[in-house]
């Protein structure tokens, strides 16, 4: 029995439309996993704004002063007393010299001055000042 097909042969076609949306869910996730790729170094504070400040591409340690006043060495929680100690371990495991001060600009500087004495007392250490970049717009 020949069935009868009365339906004009359709050309064959390709939907990309579900391609479209599989491509632009791999590109998303991978914008979105790159934003986590970042190194961040402390804590989240409000740095004081300078024209001359430079980054510095070096091995360092960061202690960190949060707008309360608590005191962190990376990621260690210590004391003003404490300090002196933890620097020192970190520099020994690091082997390196630099430490970076990353200060909120909201804490006194009466705490500040006593931060960077007691940093300054250890010997062969470099100090430096974290600041946010602050660029003329006349430049």
């Amino acid at each position: 029995m020949k069935l009868l097909d009365d339906d004009p042969d359709i050309p064959a076609q390709i939907n990309i439309v579900s391609a479209i949306d599989v491509i632009f869910a791999i590109l998303a996730f991978f914008i979105i996993s790159s934003l986590f790729l970042t190194r961040n170094e402390g804590l989240p504070v409000n740095l004081p704004q300078a024209q001359s400040s430079q980054v510095q591409q070096e091995t360092r340690i960061t202690v960190s002063v949060t707008a309360e006043g608590e005191i962190r060495v990376d990621e260690d929680g210590v004391t003003l007393e404490t300090l002196q100690d933890q620097v020192r371990q970190q520099m020994a495991a690091a082997d390196t010299s630099l430490v970076v001060l990353n200060a909120d600009e909201a804490i006194p500087h009466g705490q500040a001055i006593a931060i960077m004495d007691r940093l300054r007392q250890i010997e062969n250490l470099r100090l430096a000042i974290a600041t946010q970049s602050h660029r003329n717009p006349s430049e």
